[in-house]
C-alpha cells in the first residue's frame, strides 16, 4: 500500500493504486483471491485498512482501500512484517508487474484522487 493519498473525512484516507497482472498468471491470481487466507484478512483489518477491494480490467488491477488508523507507516510496516502476509505476497507478486510511473520503493502505483463525493 502506498502512503500517498489526499486524506478524507474524519481521519479516513482513501487509497487507489494500480498494477499490471501478468496474463500467464491471471488464473492463479484470481484463484488465490477467491479464497484469501484468514490470517491475511485479519492482518489487513488489524492494520486499519477497511473497504479493501481489488478490481480487474483486462490485465490491469485497481485496488481501493480506506485507511482509518493514525500511523500509516507503522501499520504498513506491521503488515509487511507479518509472516502470513509475507508468504501471501510471495505467491501474488509473481502474478503482478509494475506499471509505468511506479514510485521507487512501492510495488503498486499510487493514484491521485481527483474527485470524491459522499
Amino acid at each position: 500500500m502506498s502512503a500517498q493519498g489526499d486524506g478524507g473525512a474524519a481521519g479516513v484516507r482513501r487509497l487507489g493504486m494500480v498494477i499490471g497482472l501478468r496474463p500467464e498468471h491471471r488464473e492463479e491470481y484470481l484463484r488465490l483471491h477467491a479464497e484469501v487466507w484468514p490470517e491475511v484478512l485479519a492482518t489487513i483489518t488489524a492494520c486499519n485498512l477497511r473497504n479493501y477491494s481489488i478490481f480487474r480490467h483486462g490485465d490491469l488491477l485497481f485496488s481501493y482501500a480506506e485507511y482509518v488508523g493514525d500511523d500509516y507507516a507503522a501499520d504498513m510496516a506491521a503488515m509487511a512484517a507479518d509472516p502470513a502476509t509475507q508468504r501471501w505476497w510471495g505467491l501474488t507478486a509473481p502474478c503482478q508487474e509494475q506499471t509505468e510511473g511506479a514510485v521507487p520503493g512501492e510495488w503498486w502505483t499510487p493514484l491521485r484522487e481527483v474527485f470524491h463525493h459522499d
